[in-house]
């Protein structure tokens, strides 16, 4: 059953990858039609939210070059290097992929000048001379039309983003250039954080099949530079703390895990909703499973320090909320975006996501039914739950409305945990697929000039 299910004609993925770049063609076809109407959506290149600008930059040479490389050695490389070497070839690539990206648009507009415009974290760096001063008033200055409303991106967040960049700033490291290199190399980590816990889950087989594909990650367009990038690999890190903690029996890295992830929520609102990869990890894990407990105890000291330095983050919650319709949010309507951002998936983690999901559902599918029969698990749990449980992120935040466009960056703590179901398409076709991820990440980035 199992090998049936694997090596299955790649018709039906063929289909879904099609059906995924057809939903995304519809969506950027509607959102054009209701700008014609005078019914705009509010996203320039709808469902993206960029200007369609081709263009060519330093990284025109550099970002294919890498690509054809990844897909020509990658996998070979992959199967036989030590895993500890593979790691460190993987974490570099990575970052040498998402910097080329990043570069197609240029230095300044690509790296350095990403996140100094006035709606960035940067704009109110220098503002902030009393941390603790900052904290207490953060609220007071969520909502918007008032002299001392934060920014977009400062307003829309907690204050552990701002602080990151207070923290670099303050280490001496100031400016767009270091905040763009530091998002970019967090990024990265996830090229590690994927497979690594693929691998303590699941086996050693399964984690190299997805080291390329974490790799050539289309979501790295936005990963240089955005701080969602960097909100990706913080959260990776913590799952990949919490599996080894769980695994392993080692309370330590469960404690490290906890709060990585606890502080991920006081990165973004939004990392909540991690909790589904969480659970996924604990129902994963071997005897060792009530080590996870000790991630919640990890996770106690971050709460308190924010708490107690005076930022509330349910009242910064709701007040966030309001800021939201405060915008462009009220503008936007949620009958387009609550299917149109799913589209926007299909460019952001790849048309291999939709094969991954396709071949993760009928897994699950296959599992219960197993269960039900008491007979032994179809496939290795791992290469479908993970996914599964980063798309249960997804719609629960796609269903709430409060991330109507722009998900391409919002969303990649989530779409990366896709990758993690590589091992699943079809040993004859994952040189294909892979190639498809890094063919469409040039074309959005050379044909689009993204916001973010």
């Amino acid at each position: 059953m199992r090998a049936r299910i694997l090596n299955r004609p790649a018709r039906a993925d063929l289909i879904a990858a099609v059906a995924a770049l057809g939903l995304f063609a519809v969506a950027a076809s509607v959102g054009g039609v209701l700008y014609l109407l005078g019914r705009p959506v509010h996203a320039s290149a709808a469902p993206l939210f960029a200007d369609w600008r081709p263009h060519v930059g330093p990284g025109t040479l550099a970002a294919p070059a890498l690509a054809a490389l990844v897909w020509w050695r990658g996998p070979a490389l992959a199967a036989r290097l030590p895993w500890r070497r593979l790691l460190a070839l993987s974490y570099v690539t990575a970052v040498a992929w998402t910097t080329s990206l990043a570069l197609i648009d240029g230095w300044q507009r690509g790296i350095a000048g990403r996140l100094t415009t006035r709606f960035e974290y940067l704009h109110e760096v220098a503002g902030v001379t009393d941390l603790p001063a900052m904290l207490r008033g953060f609220t007071a200055r969520i909502l918007d039309f008032q002299p001392d409303s934060w920014t977009t991106h400062v307003s829309g967040h907690p204050p552990g983003a701002l602080l990151v960049f207070v923290w670099l700033d303050r280490a001496g490291l100031s400016g767009g250039a270091w905040a763009g290199v530091l998002c970019i190399v967090v990024a990265a980590l996830t090229a590690v954080a994927v497979p690594q816990t693929v691998r303590l889950l699941g086996t050693d087989e399964q984690a190299r099949t997805v080291l390329p594909f974490a790799v050539l990650f289309p979501g790295a367009i936005w990963s240089g530079v955005s701080a969602d990038g960097l909100f990706a690999g913080v959260t990776a890190a913590g799952i990949l703390l919490l599996a080894f903690g769980v695994t392993r029996g080692t309370v330590a890295a469960a404690l490290a895990g906890g709060a990585l992830l606890a502080f991920g929520c006081y990165l973004s609102y939004g990392l909540v909703l991690m909790a589904p990869i969480a659970v996924a990890v604990l129902v994963l894990a071997g005897p060792h499973r009530r080590t996870g407990w000790w991630a919640c105890v990890g996770a106690v000291p971050v709460v308190a320090a924010f708490t107690a330095a005076g930022f509330g983050w349910t009242t910064g919650y709701h007040l966030v909320v309001e800021r939201y319709y405060q915008g462009l949010a009220s503008h936007r309507p949620y009958a387009y975006w609550v299917w149109a951002d799913l589209a926007i998936l299909t460019v952001a983690a790849g048309p291999a996501a939709a094969v991954v999901l396709r071949r993760a559902a009928l897994a699950g599918w296959q599992a219960i039914a197993a269960w039900r029969t008491r007979a032994a698990d179809v496939l290795p749990r791992v290469t479908w739950l993970l996914p599964l449980a980063a798309a249960a992120a997804i719609a629960a935040a796609d269903l709430s409305g409060y991330s109507k466009a722009e998900v391409e960056r919002i969303w990649l703590p989530f779409m990366v945990w896709f990758m993690a179901g590589a091992a699943l398409i079809p040993p004859s076709s994952r040189r294909t697929w892979l190639a498809v991820q890094a063919a469409v990440a040039l074309a959005v980035n050379h044909l689009l000039l993204t916001t973010w």
